[in-house]
């Protein structure tokens, strides 16, 4: 016989909770019969609320006893983990590299390139560097808060924080559609300089404790390693295109 659960969740023509949905796909593959109760209306979820002393839904019911939200189910199953902070602060910097380096291959497999070769650190540096400048782009302000807290140059001509993002786009896809190095090239360098002693003198200098915007604003990326390799790598990008056109 199938174990049962009742669950009461959302489901309006504006709105359809997506916690209800988690809850009743874990209940399915717990090996659970879900009876779906839908709430299609605000006062039917408050009058549900009401009655349960409880604040919000979705609420899920195994053998009459209530369980909770999505988040007491995942507790009753057992799915939760404790939080690895370090890899929750780092996982869209390994997210955004990872998929950099894949695109590259990508490129790479296409054009019948050597998968593992000049061509590919160049395009992985590119889209790492487009993708960065696409996380800041997101929300400018945001990244501009969070950037003024220790860029120098930004320190001194506020205006500097609004070019960055866009600056290491062209230059990512500049690097990209192989334009000439002489136009491209001194912008990397330039964000790349200014960056590089800016979290040298925030983070080995002045030992503060700040957050990165290098995946934009709002990030709990440590300020240190990550922003100094992407402005090292910006550097280097600088000089290698400025080198490549003079050859």
């Amino acid at each position: 016989m199938a174990k049962q659960a009742k669950i009461y969740r959302m489901v309006m023509d504006k709105h359809i909770c997506p916690f209800g949905m988690k809850s009743k796909d874990l209940l399915e593959r717990e090996g659970y019969e879900v009876e779906d109760h839908h709430l299609t209306t605000r006062e039917e979820t408050e009058a549900f609320m009401n009655k349960h002393d409880v604040d919000t839904t979705p609420q899920t019911f195994i053998d009459g006893e209530r369980i909770g939200g999505y988040e007491e189910l995942r507790d009753y199953f057992g799915k939760t983990k404790p939080e690895d902070k370090f890899a929750a602060a780092y996982r869209p910097v390994i997210a955004i590299f990872g998929l950099a380096l894949l695109m590259a291959l990508a490129v790479n497999w296409s054009m019948g390139t050597a998968l593992w070769s000049i061509p590919t650190a160049e395009r992985f540096v590119a889209f790492s560097m487009a993708l960065l400048a696409l996380q800041k782009l997101q929300d400018v302000e945001a990244f501009t808060n969070q950037f003024l807290g220790y860029d120098l140059l930004s320190q001194r001509w506020v205006r500097y924080a609004y070019i960055y993002p866009f600056a290491e786009a062209y230059a990512g896809i500049g690097m990209l559609a192989g334009i000439w190095g002489w136009l491209v090239g001194p912008v990397a360098i330039v964000i790349g300089v200014a960056g590089s002693i800016s979290v040298i003198k925030a983070v080995y200098i002045d030992k503060r404790e700040l957050k990165c915007a290098c995946v934009g604003g709002n990030s709990d990326v440590p300020l240190g390693f990550i922003s100094l390799t992407e402005n090292v790598m910006m550097f280097i990008a600088g000089l290698w295109m400025i080198i490549h056109a003079s050859v």
